[in-house]
């Protein structure tokens, strides 16, 4: 049985089309499809049509409401633990990834020469200043946290349930799903596809979330920053050393009679900001740290409700 995993957030206009495509699905796998919804804190009616319409959608699925926005990615690993599949599935709400991409990467996992299958976006069909941001942030990602991340990104994958408990034993917060994917290894493959127009609302990925979630993939994926702050600590010791020796040669040579009252704030304020940025740099891991060490959980379930297929 396949369980697919659906994080819910903002979507109260996609519900009815979205239960259509799952009961297609459905049919496609001839009943072997477990729905796996999990309304992460949305503000709108999502949980309540979700808890009104499944029982006569007959889909075999389960109901999950967190208490708050805890994040996809945590609603996403709610939903694995939820899951009683044989294998796993990830789709968005907003039907931008189309359906039938579930049935394809359940056939390359049911091929045995994958544990886990990600969905490569060749295409998007989304506003230009939309995919100039996109472009933008997957190179930067590309650039800084996994290389071999697709150019186009990746939001949703398949896996088997080894993988998936491998991936539900990394317990650390504050981190990328998508990367940890990459991190683990196992057998990988790639399904390409277009990403089509989003039919209702508008997307909750804001560029304050992109770069929160570029932060926190490269604090818990890379050494970037700290390597950044030595190079910039030597440049900086290397233009302090040029400074004194230029202030040296023109005090012994009478150039200078007055100690310089600029160069002395300037190199005050340089070394002083240096100095802060790099605490705030190597905070930021000693936190995360710190925080991974609370072991709270990522996400907490309000209720759950199972619906059975007649």
């Amino acid at each position: 049985m396949l369980s697919l995993i659906i994080p819910v957030y903002r979507n109260e206009a996609s519900i009815p089309e979205l239960l259509t495509e799952l009961q297609g699905l459905h049919q496609a796998l001839t009943g072997a499809l477990e729905v796996v919804f999990v309304v992460d804190g949305s503000p709108d009616r999502c949980h309540a049509l979700l808890r009104q319409q499944l029982p006569a959608s007959g889909l075999n699925a389960t109901l999950v409401l967190l208490t708050r926005n805890f994040g996809a990615f945590a609603a996403v690993r709610m939903g694995l633990e939820q899951a009683r599949g044989d294998t796993f599935a990830v789709m968005a709400a907003d039907l931008q990834e189309p359906p039938e991409l579930v049935l394809q990467m359940q056939a390359e996992l049911a091929r045995g020469q994958a544990d886990v299958v990600v969905a490569e976006r060749t295409l998007r069909h989304d506003p230009l200043l939309q995919r100039w941001q996109a472009q933008l942030f997957w190179a930067a990602y590309r650039r800084w946290v996994v290389p071999e991340m697709p150019p186009g990104g990746v939001d949703i994958f398949a896996c088997n349930r080894a993988f998936r408990d491998a991936l539900l034993g990394l317990g650390e917060s504050r981190s990328s799903l998508i990367a940890q994917i990459f991190w683990l290894g196992f057998r990988r493959a790639s399904v390409p596809y277009e990403r089509q127009p989003r039919r209702h609302g508008q997307s909750a990925w804001t560029w304050r979330k992109k770069l929160a979630y570029l932060a926190d993939s490269v604090f818990a994926f890379t050494d970037l920053p700290v390597r950044l702050l030595t190079r910039v600590g030597a440049l900086g010791l290397l233009v302090a050393g040029v400074l004194g020796a230029v202030v040296l040669f023109g005090k012994l040579s009478g150039l200078i009679g007055v100690p310089g009252y600029a160069m002395t704030l300037i190199a005050i304020l340089f070394f002083g900001a240096l100095n802060l940025f790099s605490l705030g740099i190597v905070g930021t891991y000693a936190w995360r740290a710190y925080e991974n060490t609370k072991q709270r959980p990522q996400a907490v379930a309000l209720r759950v409700d199972r619906f059975q297929s007649h």
